[in-house]
């Protein structure tokens, strides 16, 4: 007998909580493992391609149905022992249990499949570049408690694995970097002892600056790319892994100056990341920014690496090129947009200033690949396809898509054969 299923389930093909054993042939791109019963999807969270697993149905979907791992009953060789005791509780990381090499060779399969079904499109991907560091990496981290209950604070950390509200206690997180697990349990101490004085649940911030650990999300907190010297606000976005920094924005500026660019334009600039570390191969720089504290944060650190090619300008969403005057058949765009991707007016005002080259970089494939449809429409085509690993043991990862526009390609003849 199975247990009361919740009142929405639907019975067919699996009754609830039934247990079926099925081999797994790939991962998504949200890192669950995928395997078939008779041409019937079923998703297993933290199984592995090549495994056959014992997994228990909690939900069947129109087209699909989604399982919990209950035995791996023939491993993988890439399966390996994780490097956090919270592992599959947290829901924070999806691939410990997965070998290094794999997950990389993964991530670079998974933007090639997005491209194939979300766009039909069908183009090489270059192997996923690897992080310097692949533990104690992230400079910031953010957990969460709830409101105190009877003079207990209750669990400070991340959302469980699978659910919107249950929180994870999270002593140490071993992808968090040295300093912040140094730090975290006076932090997590200190937040008990005054547990009364919340009146809600909260986020804490602990952002690695220097030597020390930052939790005032107002206060100024300074990073390192190269020879470059960043400052912003603590809670404010900056990359949070700087091992692979330099790399990563290295690779953007050759993309970006590629055939000759002499003018950048950095579509949302934030506090110079990209405009500054890039400024070295254009004649002039213009970041450009909805929000003026990030402009005066980019300005800030271009005049203390003392750049002087670059101005930052402020310009609401529907005007971003408005105050752009570089000839456009001379100049790279690059942007770097939230994980949403770019809205289609933003795409449009992109268009209509007509770039030679856009290097369009992204924390969610999937957005950027939807947005890619749209850009090919403009009249742009897809040149290079690099993901950047920034986040290993998470299914997460940085894409850098280059596009040059089609009439470039045509006026230059080397180009086009």
């Amino acid at each position: 007998m199975f247990p009361r299923p919740p009142k929405k389930f639907v019975p067919t093909p699996f009754g609830y909580h039934q247990e079926i054993d099925i081999t797994i042939d790939a991962l998504t791109n949200l890192g669950a493992g995928v395997g078939r019963i008779d041409g019937w999807v079923v998703f297993v969270p933290f199984s592995l391609p090549g495994e056959i697993v014992r997994a228990r149905v909690f939900r069947n979907d129109k087209n699909c149905s989604h399982a919990d791992l209950i035995e791996v009953l023939s491993p993988s060789p890439d399966r390996i022992e994780p490097g956090c005791p919270l592992f599959g509780e947290c829901g924070g990381c999806q691939y410990q249990h997965l070998s290094y090499a794999k997950q990389l060779a993964w991530k670079t399969r998974q933007v090639g499949e997005l491209m194939k079904h979300m766009a039909a499109i069908t183009f090489p991907v270059n192997d996923c570049i690897s992080s310097e560091q692949t533990w104690n990496y992230r400079s910031k981290i953010t957990p969460h408690f709830e409101k105190a209950k009877d003079g207990d604070l209750g669990p400070i950390g991340f959302l469980a694995f699978g659910r919107r509200s249950q929180l994870i206690d999270v002593p140490q997180c071993p992808i968090a970097m040295g300093t912040i697990n140094r730090e975290l349990p006076a932090i997590r101490a200190g937040l008990r002892a005054r547990a009364n004085s919340f009146k809600r649940g909260a986020t804490v911030l602990l952002r690695a600056t220097g030597d020390r650990v930052e939790t005032d999300f107002k206060a100024v907190a300074t990073e390192h790319v190269g020879a470059l010297k960043f400052q912003f606000l603590a809670g404010d976005f900056f990359q949070n892994n700087p091992f692979i920094l330099p790399a990563f924005t290295g690779y953007v500026a050759k993309q970006a100056a590629a055939d000759g660019a002499k003018f950048l334009v950095d579509a949302y600039c934030g506090s110079g990341l990209f405009s500054l570390t890039l400024a070295g191969n254009f004649q002039q720089v213009a970041g450009v920014e909805v929000s003026e504290t990030s402009c005066e944060w980019a300005r800030k650190n271009a005049a203390a690496n003392n750049i002087t090619n670059a101005n930052f300008l402020t310009a609401s969403a529907e005007a971003i090129f408005d105050q752009i005057n570089f000839p456009a058949s001379a100049t790279a765009v690059v942007i770097d947009p939230p994980r949403k991707g770019c809205t289609p007016e933003f795409i449009e005002q992109l268009v209509k200033f007509g770039p030679a080259r856009v290097v369009y970089v992204s924390c969610d494939p999937a957005t950027q690949v939807r947005d890619l449809k749209q850009l090919g429409e403009g009249g742009y085509q897809l040149e290079d396809v690099q993901p950047f690993d920034l986040f290993p043991h998470t299914r997460h990862l940085e894409c850098v898509m280059t596009l040059v526009k089609i009439e470039q390609i045509s006026n230059n003849p080397s180009r086009a054969s």
